[in-house]
């Protein structure tokens, strides 16, 4: 297992995360903490977590399973979702981060997080307000460095400028969906990152497991991708031009002798501005075929062809870009 700076912070994360969103409800207890001996064992310290994953047992199970190591864990956990039925039981202000980091920082049996994430961002709440209690978080000790989840770029430069104008502290990192085959972040949000030197964390790196080569374009009726709503609805994931990126990564696992999800993941570790994707597992033996994208370089060529297979279709302004505003030639 390779290792990164998360952002423009000194934080060295494993290429790889381990998302524990299933912890305590598809993944049972003990296969949970398994799978965390496992990765660590393997070289990986970067688990992720959420407060509202399994109305919290899953920061409850993290918790436990690093009791023993928690110097050598980087450990990121999120705030803004719904807790508590009164209105300030969700959001980022204040008065609900307060609460929240003490909750999650009882449940996960730690006394601080390494990477404390907004997971959406907050309408009703300045910005200025939620960026000064997490810089106060950080002044505590509770909390070592922030980050961001499912921002618009606009929000994450906003952000980025209100800390630097206040001095606090800067998010070092954003949780987008992306994957071969959800590459809306390419519109705006990954050039901001690369020039922002802001760490990209994906998640979904296998598109809610449509990646993994188990589905055809029948309907499936069981797994994630039954749900009616959401990302992992078949009505986004089952389309032509999906189906049409998922024959490239069979080609392509064919090639290399490697698993379909394997190749995905593979391809987002060398993609340049990708920290380190976040890849969950409801089994062991998903989990060990996860940990086969790592160890190994994807041929150029082959990474060239998943790229064009899925790139997104000119747009405005990139289109105009492109073939008006080259750069200036030296002859």
């Amino acid at each position: 297992m390779q290792f990164k700076m998360l952002g423009r912070s000194g934080l060295a994360v494993s290429e790889l995360c381990l998302g524990t969103m299933t912890f305590g409800n598809t993944t049972s207890e003990s296969d949970s903490i398994r799978m965390i001996h496992q990765f660590r064992e393997q070289g990986g310290n970067f688990l992720d977590t959420a407060n509202v994953y399994v109305s919290g047992r899953s920061e409850e199970i993290v918790g436990q399973a690093i009791k023993e190591c928690r110097s050598e864990v980087v450990l990121a956990t999120k705030v803004r979702m719904n807790t508590a039925n009164h209105p300030n039981g969700a959001g980022v202000s204040r008065k609900h981060i307060m609460q929240s980091v003490e909750e999650s920082l009882a449940r996960l049996n730690t006394d601080y997080i390494d990477l404390y994430q907004v997971h959406v961002w907050d309408h009703l709440t300045p910005i200025e307000e939620t960026l000064r209690a997490l810089d106060d978080l950080v002044t505590s000790g509770k909390v070592r460095y922030i980050g961001c989840s499912n921002f618009f770029a606009w929000q994450l430069m906003k952000s980025l400028a209100c800390s630097d104008a206040n001095r606090y502290v800067r998010f070092i990192s954003i949780q987008p969906q992306y994957s071969l085959v959800s590459r809306e972040m390419d519109r705006e949000m990954m050039s901001l990152c690369l020039e922002e030197k802001v760490g990209v964390i994906p998640w979904a790196p296998l598109g809610g497991g449509f990646l993994t080569g188990r589905y055809t374009k029948e309907e499936p009726t069981t797994g994630r991708l039954t749900s009616k709503v959401g990302e992992s609805s078949w009505a986004l994931r089952g389309t032509e031009r999906n189906f049409a990126i998922l024959d490239a990564v069979h080609t392509a696992a064919r090639e290399l002798n490697k698993t379909p999800a394997q190749v995905a993941l593979a391809w987002l570790l060398q993609r340049d501005g990708i920290t380190s994707p976040i890849f969950g597992a409801s089994t062991l033996e998903q989990f060990n075929d996860n940990m086969g994208a790592v160890g190994w370089t994807m041929p150029k060529e082959i990474w060239d062809l998943l790229d064009e297979a899925s790139a997104l279709p000119p747009e405005y302004p990139n289109r105009f870009i492109a073939k008006f505003a080259r750069p200036y030639s030296s002859n």
